[in-house]
């Protein structure tokens, strides 16, 4: 079969491989990947790898490069394992893709996402999502209703990610939030407010082509480019007796969107860590301290959290299509895939590879 694979930095192959052969285990599933997001964490892989991925077995999952790519997306059910219940043949899934133990610490409470052997598909697993056939758990797939087509599918586990920094940052009906940052996760975040009520959303983004997706995503938003304002002054500007808003989601990953936020929630506001730190960043902890901060670090989502994001999707509250800007074929997965992502004039947010 055909599989895109990351073997190195900037080395990415479209590879022939052998399919999924034998038995499959009781609680095993095979499945036919449709379509599948090209995510941050692949840019990354592709520009400075290997990160995640290795060329060591991986302590859980004991799989190494070259590594299948994908992690977002969507598939049909070919056959189940004896024991397998929550789907059957012919199904259309989402894919779930975090694989950890059951049985250890978090296992046992139900966050799998903490788990330290914790892997993933399509970085840490023999199978992934940019290849024609792959194997998984019963537990990485969630079958989606009928109101729910595949490229949704295939954005539930980027929104899960950004639904989840939102429950942590409590917005709700009437809630004023700051979303510093308009990546995909950003994006979704946005959307994410919007469907839990919030009354104000403030996005603060220094990329024009970025700006107007968010202004189209929710016309209401009062976006700004924090290179051109005090974005602190800004928001007090925009909320009720100049005191900040409820909730600011720091969606990029840098020390400046960090202390941003701070200087802009609340006192007793909330500031939600969603963007990836990939160096330390410092902070005026005293600022926090005297405004009262709460700080809520977020990592991936829980593993459960599938059913209500296609619940939402199809009821028509959560519309994660919006953020796609093109479907791919994997030939081109490089050149008009991962160079279009990497392009800074920012006029991709998520590219969807067409697997079968």
């Amino acid at each position: 079969m055909k599989a895109v694979r990351f073997h190195d930095k900037g080395d990415i192959r479209i590879d022939d491989v052998a399919a999924p052969q034998g038995r499959l285990g009781d609680a095993e599933v095979l499945i036919r990947p449709i379509l599948c997001g090209i995510c941050g964490t692949d840019l990354h892989e592709y520009v400075a790898g290997p990160i995640v991925t290795s060329t060591e077995p991986h302590l859980y999952t004991g799989a190494k490069l070259p590594q299948i790519l994908g992690h977002e997306f969507s598939a049909e059910v070919l056959d189940i394992g004896s024991a397998v219940a929550n789907v059957k043949r012919g199904d259309r899934v989402s894919i779930q893709p975090l694989v950890s133990p059951r049985d250890d610490y978090y296992g046992r409470r139900g966050l799998y996402h903490l788990s330290e052997k914790m892997g993933c598909i399509g970085l840490s697993w023999d199978w992934g999502g940019m290849g024609e056939r792959a194997v998984v758990n019963s537990y990485n797939v969630f079958a989606v209703p009928d109101g729910v087509t595949d490229i949704q599918a295939a954005m539930i586990e980027p929104a899960a990610v950004a639904l989840y920094a939102v429950d942590r940052g409590g917005v709700q009906a009437g809630s004023t939030v700051l979303v510093s940052g308009v990546g995909p996760i950003g994006a979704l975040a946005l959307l994410a407010c919007r469907a839990a009520g919030a009354s104000k959303i403030i996005v603060a983004e220094p990329n024009p082509n970025r700006r107007a997706l968010a202004s189209r995503l929710v016309p209401d938003a009062v976006v700004v480019d924090p290179r051109e304002v005090d974005l602190a002054a800004f928001v007090k500007d925009h909320t009720e007796e100049g005191v900040g808003v409820d909730v600011a989601l720091e969606c990029v990953g840098l020390e400046a969107s960090l202390n941003g936020c701070a200087k802009s929630v609340r006192r007793r506001g909330t500031v939600v860590q969603v963007g990836l730190h990939m160096r330390p960043a410092s902070i005026d902890a005293m600022l926090w301290a005297l405004k009262d901060i709460t700080l809520e670090a977020t990592w991936c989502y829980p593993t459960t959290i599938w059913p209500r994001i296609a619940g939402m999707i199809a009821a028509g509250l959560f519309p994660v299509e919006k953020i796609v800007t093109s479907t791919i074929e994997p030939e081109d997965v490089v050149k008009r895939g991962f160079d279009e992502l990497l392009d800074p004039s920012g006029r991709n947010m998520k590219i969807l590879v067409r697997v079968s």
